[in-house]
């Protein structure tokens, strides 16, 4: 009997469904899902069978009985291929090769003294090439790539300004996939760490969240319903850029007293230089100095933190999300600024909204990006149920 197309998309959102319902419930087996979806056992048998065919899904020995045969025990295979998520920063790049389930293997930080797309594109290519040399034996090899951009992308993965970077409508997108395949998906830096953080990290309770990416500036991604949201408010974006003190620092964008002044990264290195005058400390020297004591140190994280609490204290107020979760490099001074933020927050949030908001630190570190962009193109290739499997040696595109 020939089968339509309606039977023919009806079969593959079953497919998508019952292997969705395995990655999130395993180990289970076929009478599980079809009691979990509804869908009667011998579809869910088929649809099973040929997931296992495909390499998608495993059978992992017999479960316990209810009083008949022992039920097969099935498991998603998140070996079957790989990804790679990529987080452009200012100074550098961070690379990471993750399994289907997010489990990194490999990590690689390149340092970028040119930022120019050209330069930056090719140290893309040279570090996917790298990876897949290293590449673990699997049926679909790397099956797409995601990646962070510090500004604004537009729905055609086109970034359209990334002023840290000094870049202006720039497209990474067709010079990467004429080489690494379509698969490819390229976002701002703070949705794919909002991203990486509800599927992998702190967030993973939550279905209403703000991420706010603390580096050089201070962006936001927002996740609502559990879903990354893409409307106009003025804090899906540059949240950097609230005022926070009428009289405060001259911006970047031009205005005074902008979040980012105060509370960024830069913020910390630019009170750094003044306190510290013969010597420029990095982030990572202050952060050993204030665990050291060191007096300056100390109160330099003290006057971030304070600063933090009072943007974070804005959001409360306004948005009452459920969880904020702090992230990028700044995140890796959580424990050093948590106090003097928490107390700022309590001063100058509403009890109401506060009891209903949640600050944390981004359990990922500066890995939120990476992680969340390289989950960006495992989720396209499972939506796919029949995927085509890697010829072997090659990366997504052959190169």
């Amino acid at each position: 009997m020939k089968i339509t197309g309606d039977q023919q998309l009806i079969k593959k959102m079953n497919k998508t469904i019952v292997l969705d319902t395995i990655r999130q419930r395993q180990p289970l087996s076929r009478a599980d899902i079809s009691a979990a979806i509804g869908l009667n056992k011998a579809t869910v048998s088929s649809l099973v069978s040929e997931l296992i065919d495909s390499q998608l899904v495993t059978e992992i020995g017999p479960g316990e009985s209810s009083g008949g045969r022992k039920p097969t025990l099935l498991l998603f295979n998140r070996s079957a291929g790989y990804a790679v998520g990529i987080d452009i920063r200012v100074n550098d790049l961070l690379a990471v090769l993750v399994d289907l389930e997010g489990h990194v293997l490999l990590e690689k930080t390149v340092a970028l003294a040119d930022f120019t797309p050209d330069h930056v594109v090719e140290q893309i290519r040279k570090t996917i090439r790298q990876f897949s040399k290293k590449l673990p034996e699997s049926p679909y090899g790397i099956v797409g790539i995601g990646i962070g951009v510090p500004g604004l992308v537009d729905d055609k993965s086109r970034v359209v300004s990334a002023p840290n970077l000094d870049w202006n409508q720039v497209d990474l997108y067709d010079p990467l996939a004429s080489e690494l395949g379509t698969n490819l998906h390229i976002d701002n830096e703070a949705n794919a760490g909002a991203i990486g953080e509800k599927l992998y990290g702190a967030g993973r309770e939550a279905q209403n969240l703000i991420y706010l990416s603390i580096g050089i500036g201070i962006g936001s991604g927002i996740i609502v319903g559990g879903e990354l949201y893409r409307g106009t408010s003025n804090f899906s974006g540059e949240v950097g850029h609230m005022t926070v003190a009428e009289n405060g620092p001259l911006c970047r964008c031009g205005n005074r007293g902008c979040w980012e002044t105060l509370a960024s990264e830069k913020a910390l290195l630019d009170r750094a230089a003044k306190l510290w005058n013969d010597s420029h400390p990095d982030l990572e020297e202050i952060i050993r100095l204030a665990r050291d004591g060191e007096p300056r140190a100390v109160q330099l994280l003290n006057e971030i933190g304070a600063q933090l609490g009072v943007g974070l204290a804005n959001l409360v107020n306004i948005l009452n999300p459920e969880l904020i979760v702090i992230g990028n490099r700044l995140s890796l001074a959580g424990d050093l600024l948590q106090d003097a933020m928490l107390r700022t927050i309590e001063n100058r949030s509403l009890s109401y909204h506060r009891k209903k908001s949640g600050v944390a630190f981004a359990n990922l570190g500066i890995r939120s990006t990476a992680l969340g962009a390289a989950s960006m193109p495992i989720t396209m290739f499972l939506s796919e149920p029949d995927p085509v499997p890697a010829q072997e040696g090659n990366t997504p595109a052959g190169i």
